[in-house]
């Protein structure tokens, strides 16, 4: 049974994104994949830095997702108290991955320029993916459904994001 965890943060002071319909698609691809019971699913909307170590350790995934927006070296933007931008350095989600990294086997990080974060995390996780440059709504839509579709089909999380980057 793979547990995901699937988080989005779109704050305030940021172009909107179709976060909704990303969750959506995954949900539903993953509903009617021929796999469909090896799979849980939680989510969390309007993500603070500080929301994820909660869901974390709650949910116990074997695969955390993000959805939203990257800075590169700036960081991933979540939210702060108010719902405006809290941007994470690529350490500290190293830092927090690394206290799970007996149970996280991927995370996906789908946000533009979240290589360096993703990098930062492969340290300590096997499996992950990130963006090197700017990815529109569509096409994070696309690539994530992509991914959870090849899950659901039952290929595993390695061949599931060669798939993708193959496309």
């Amino acid at each position: 049974m793979k547990r995901i965890l699937i988080l989005s943060a779109n704050p305030k002071n940021t172009t909107p994104l179709r976060l909704d319909e990303e969750m959506r698609e995954i949900k539903e691809g993953l509903r009617r994949a021929k796999q469909r019971d090896n799979f849980v699913i939680e989510t969390g909307q309007a993500v603070r830095y500080r929301d994820i170590h909660r869901a974390i350790l709650d949910f116990e995934p074997n695969i955390v997702h993000f959805s939203g927006h990257g800075a590169g070296e700036e960081g991933l933007a979540f939210e702060d108290e108010t719902g405006q931008v809290k941007l994470v350095e690529a350490q500290a989600l190293a830092s927090l991955f690394n206290l799970f990294a007996d149970q996280i086997e991927c995370v996906v990080l789908n946000a533009c320029y979240s290589e360096v974060q993703a990098k930062a995390i492969a340290e300590h996780i096997s499996y992950v993916v990130g963006m090197s440059k700017a990815i529109g709504d569509k096409a994070a839509i696309e690539f994530a459904v992509g991914f959870y579709d090849a899950l659901g089909a039952g290929r595993t999380v390695e061949l599931g994001a060669s798939h993708l980057c193959n496309k």
